[in-house]
């Protein structure tokens, strides 16, 4: 079955909502499973709980079938992304356009071509779906 993984933010940001609704089309239109991710980045210090964001992105779109809800604790957005991404065995991503702009700046500090989809074509082999 296919997997298609959406990083949003907490509380949903209108940005989030659209991100997160083209990932809902993709997965329908695939018939894939959906993961939900949030990260809780460690110098912000807040602690979102998989229960919130399953009850906020419930509250703002219903129950989602096929969905699953994951909060993970890191340093960097972009390399916790990836590590979820590899954990998954995810298909297909799909990202807001404000987080392509910090991807590239994450890249570029790993790689001399900050081209998303290259990278992570090479790195995760999926495919990335970005949503203005």
């Amino acid at each position: 079955m296919t997997r298609v993984l959406v990083p949003v933010r907490y509380p949903l940001s209108e940005h989030s909502r659209r991100t997160l609704s083209e990932a809902l089309r993709v997965a329908e239109e695939r018939d894939a499973d959906l993961t939900v991710l949030h990260v809780n980045l460690y110098h912000r210090g807040s602690e979102i709980r998989r229960t919130d964001l399953k009850r906020t992105v419930e509250k703002a779109f219903g129950r989602i079938r096929n969905a699953r809800y994951v909060v993970r604790d890191g340093f960097l957005v972009e390399e916790t992304i990836l590590e979820e991404i590899a954990a998954t065995s995810a298909d297909v991503v799909v990202i807001g356009r404000k987080q392509v702009g910090r991807w590239r700046r994450a890249i570029r500090r790993l790689v001399d071509d900050p081209d998303i989809e290259t990278f992570l074509s090479e790195k995760v082999d999926c495919e990335l779906i970005t949503v203005g």
